[in-house]
C-alpha cells in the first residue's frame, strides 16, 4: 500500500485546528486511558490500521494492559471495564455507527449514568474527532511503521 499524500503538508492549517481539537481534549477532565480506549475501539470499528497503531503504542506506553487492549472488541463479555469504561465505548459505538443506531435515547442515559454534561460534551466531540482521523488516514492510505510478522515455531 502506498500513502497517497501527506495531508500536513497538503492543509497545514486544516490540520492546525485539528491538532487544536487534540490537545483539548487531552487537556480535558477525561482520563487518558479511556481516551485511548475510545480511539482505539473506533479505529477498530473503522479498520483503521495506522490510527490503530498509534493509539495502541500510546496506551501501552502510558500503562495500559495489553491484555486490555486485546479484549477491547469483546469489552460486553469482559469484565475487564468499569461502568464508566463500558458507558464510553457504548458511546463510541453508537456514534461510529450512527447512521444505524441514531445515537439512542437509551445509549444517552447509560452515559449521563457516568459522565457530567462537560465530559459528555468532549467524549462526543473525541469520538467524532478519531471518526474523522480514521476516514482521513484511510482515505489516503497512511501507512503505520512496518512490524516484522512474528515467526511461527515449527
Amino acid at each position: 500500500m502506498k500513502q497517497r499524500m501527506n495531508i500536513f503538508a497538503a492543509a497545514p492549517e486544516a490540520m492546525k485546528g485539528m491538532m487544536a481539537v487534540e490537545a483539548t481534549i487531552d487537556g480535558s477532565a477525561l482520563e487518558h486511558s479511556l481516551i485511548e480506549l475510545v480511539k482505539i475501539r473506533a479505529s477498530q470499528m473503522n479498520g483503521c490500521a495506522f490510527c490503530i497503531h498509534m493509539h495502541v503504542t500510546d496506551a501501552v506506553k502510558h500503562g495500559e494492559s495489553d491484555m486490555r487492549i486485546h479484549l477491547l472488541g469483546a469489552w460486553r463479555e469482559s469484565p475487564s471495564f468499569t461502568d464508566r469504561e463500558r458507558a464510553a465505548l457504548n458511546w463510541t459505538e453508537s456514534l461510529t455507527n450512527v447512521g444505524e443506531t441514531h445515537a439512542s435515547d437509551e445509549d444517552y442515559a447509560l452515559l449521563q449514568s457516568q459522565f457530567d454534561e462537560k465530559d459528555i460534551a468532549t467524549l462526543t466531540v473525541l469520538i467524532g474527532a478519531i471518526n474523522f482521523w480514521n476516514r482521513l488516514q484511510i482515505g489516503l492510505r497512511a501507512v503505520h511503521p512496518a512490524l516484522k510478522p512474528a515467526v511461527a515455531a515449527a
